[in-house]
């Protein structure tokens, strides 16, 4: 499968380009204080439709990622100063078992699935975001912060809320953003109550095609396109 080779479905009020499975798109984080992309992962597609987008970040894939300027690592700069200080973006590579992303046009919220080696299930993760964008050459967001991570019993619990508190006192989350963010996650949790989907779709078996290639981060990776749709 070559990269953008996609399906087109006529919907009322226009039309959506469907990737089809084993397509390369790119999965883009805004900066929270700007418009540069600051987190760009290459994916491959395992679905999509009208209900749901669902890709694989696959072990080793290069990616994008925000630095501090001095060399300090993000998660290893205290909280108090780690949204003031100078930032860059560097290329990596994805260390550890993959991740299966799950997003439904217009939520406000991907579903992230991960896996301890030997592929037992270990969590899902509900990220709270901007509903996704979509492109010609992948989907586009901003991270709200705050997330949510869920266990196979079903438990729950909020993850986060330390730096979700600190962007917004730094001023990179306006109090009325806060609050719809807020919101998102109450109704996140409620899915997660009812059990509803995607948790009760059985997304922690699915696997991955072994001869799917490692996508590449390409030289254009921060392109500024003509969204097509949310």
């Amino acid at each position: 499968m070559t990269d953008g080779e996609a399906m087109t479905t006529a919907e009322a009020g226009g039309s959506t380009t469907y990737w089809a499975p084993g397509s390369h798109i790119l999965w883009r984080y805004r900066q929270n204080a700007g418009a540069a992309f600051h987190i760009v992962r290459p994916v491959t597609v395992v679905r999509d439709d009208a209900e749901l987008l669902a890709v694989w970040l696959a072990p080793g894939t290069e990616c994008l990622k925000p630095a501090l300027a001095d060399g300090t690592p993000v998660h290893r700069e205290p909280l108090r100063s780690r949204y003031t200080k100078p930032r860059t973006v560097q290329r990596d590579r994805w260390f550890g078992t993959g991740v299966l992303k799950l997003a439904r046009p217009g939520e406000p919220w991907s579903v992230w699935l991960f896996w301890e080696p030997g592929w037992r299930f270990k969590n899902w993760y509900v990220n709270l975001e901007e509903p996704l964008s979509r492109w010609a050459g992948g989907v586009d967001s901003e991270d709200h912060f705050l997330d949510i991570c869920v266990y196979p019993d079903r438990s729950w619990g909020w993850r986060d809320e330390d730096e979700f508190a600190q962007a917004q006192q730094d001023g990179l989350m306006a109090a009325r953003v806060a609050e719809q963010v807020r919101e998102a996650g109450r109704a996140a949790v409620e899915s997660i109550r009812a059990w509803g989907r995607p948790f009760s779709d059985g997304w922690q078996h699915w696997r991955p095609d072994p001869s799917w290639a490692v996508p590449s981060l390409p030289e254009d990776l921060d392109r500024t396109p003509a969204h097509v749709s949310s």
